[in-house]
């Protein structure tokens, strides 16, 4: 009976013991292959064009990224549009003013592929980041306030309260830009002086210290020169006339592991900088006087905080569609630039944009006032998102079908479904599965099926609209609080 009972359990035990290794030997296969796929992952040129979008990241600033009347501007936003188109792929911009975070974003976690950025090279940044050709020059220098009652004296008065040797900074508070390049500066200044300087770290940008010199709450700050100069414009009370390092290179940062990229970057850096069109990108924000007036303008992401003289009801009547905002910002800037008297050559109208037959619908015309108009717009976005939602339920894929409804018509959109569904793609998806098939509804192979109900469509158009409102609202995002 008990060698029975041993067979027994002999036969049960060793089929488990036989499995619980496959499992475990299967497990550590899984395991193995996961590192491989993530050590063969890369993040070089190759695979950017494959994944077919550059990732980058900026700072806010008035001059490297903004949103000016509705439209994302800066010096590194041209510059990366430039870039991403010559490389063939789209961009994909994310914002952090602190330093050490875009860093740590780069060669931490592998979230972009490249910060751009006034990054100073330095040898202990080279440790952990590859430095591009330098795309501008700039020196560092002291932004402090002039005496008080400045505009009634004498130069030569107002020379006599200005710090101009670097030596009298001895003794002196000094706030800065956390992990900032003056940081490191002040350290080596102290040294070469034989004497202290109170440096106070802060978690603002060099442009938000410059103000409060201005205003008097703190005595001096450090800024690149360029930035300095623009800002002197603005506030008549400050002076950024005292330099404090050699001119110094400014470059961008990829990781150390993408040599590709960074030959390619070089290389378009090198040619581009000769051209006209970066001379004009340069120009527009750092030798521009307008350009730090328009920095303080109620319409600027950084100066007033707003995207439009219409961002009250947009923020109102959102929750009728259920929609972020400024994703409906971002739609309004498209159809009418904030434009409430527009009127297109088809006869749509308006801030949004009606056409006659859909405002009679919602019980608007040409007289109403912008606040109904909009309110009718949203109103009509809940009602195509109504008549998808049954079939699309992720709400964020169905945020692009019901844009793509807004600008071509539902039945276009249901067209490009069934094309799907028939080639095999998912009806559910918008890229690479839905608006492959609008795209091409003017190919009589497509609009000609007989799943097609609704004839040709012109599909560049609302195949172009949905990615224009959906890249601008990630920068009104990115400048903007929700």
């Amino acid at each position: 009976m008990n060698k029975q009972r041993k067979s027994v359990l002999l036969f049960v035990a060793i089929p488990l013991l036989i499995f619980a290794v496959i499992m475990t030997v299967r497990s550590f296969e899984a395991e193995e292959l996961k590192m491989y796929e993530e050590a063969e992952a890369g993040f070089d040129l190759d695979d950017i064009r494959e994944r077919g979008v550059l990732r980058a990241i900026t700072d806010y600033s008035s001059t490297n990224y903004f949103v000016y009347r509705g439209e994302p501007m800066g010096f590194h936003l041209d510059l990366l549009k430039q870039f991403a188109a010559h490389i063939g792929v789209d961009l994909e911009l994310s914002v952090a003013n602190d330093i050490q975070e875009s860093l740590d974003a780069l060669y931490e976690e592998n979230s972009v592929d490249i910060i751009a950025r006034n990054l100073t090279v330095t040898r202990s940044r080279k440790q952990h980041v590859a430095f591009t050709e330098p795309h501008s020059l700039t020196r560092q220098v002291l932004v402090q306030r002039k005496p008080q009652g400045w505009y009634n004296m004498r130069s030569s008065d107002i020379e006599n309260n200005l710090i101009r040797s670097q030596l009298d900074l001895g003794g002196k508070t000094v706030h800065l830009q956390r992990g900032s390049s003056p940081v490191m500066r002040l350290k080596h200044l102290m040294d070469e002086i034989g004497d202290t300087i109170y440096i106070i770290e802060c978690d603002i940008s060099t442009e938000e210290l410059i103000e409060l010199v201005a205003s008097g709450e703190i005595d001096y700050t450090v800024s690149d020169d360029n930035l300095a100069r623009l800002n002197e414009m603005y506030y008549a009370s400050i002076d950024a006339r005292t330099p404090l390092s050699f001119e110094q290179n400014l470059s961008w940062a990829v990781r150390n592991d993408s040599p590709q990229l960074l030959e390619a970057i070089n290389q378009w850096l090198v040619e581009f900088k000769n051209t006209h069109q970066f001379a004009e990108i340069y120009n527009k924000y750092f030798n521009n006087p307008r350009s730090v007036f328009i920095a303080k303008s109620e319409l600027h992401s950084l100066g007033g905080g707003r995207i439009s003289d219409f961002d009250e009801y947009f923020k109102r009547y959102a929750d009728i569609v259920g929609w972020d905002w400024r994703l409906i910002a971002s739609l309004s800037y498209q159809e009418s630039r904030f434009n409430p008297s527009a009127v297109s050559w088809a006869g749509a109208f308006g801030i949004m944009q009606l056409m006659p037959g859909t405002a009679d619908m919602l019980n608007v015309d040409e007289t109403a006032t912008v606040q109904e108009h909009i309110s009718a717009g949203i109103r009509y976005l809940r009602w195509l998102d109504e008549r998808l939602q049954n079939e699309i339920r992720d709400d964020e894929q169905r945020k692009k079908f019901v844009l793509a409804a807004y600008n071509a018509g539902l039945g276009h959109v249901l067209d490009a479904r069934r094309l799907a569904e028939k080639y095999g793609r998912d009806p559910n998806v918008w890229k690479g599965n839905v608006d492959y098939f609008l795209l091409n509804k003017s190919n009589p192979k497509y609009y000609r099926d007989p799943v097609v109900r609704h004839g040709y469509a012109r599909g560049s158009e609302p195949y172009h609209y949905v990615s224009e409102i959906m890249e601008r609202y990630r920068h009104y995002k990115n400048a903007l609080a929700g």
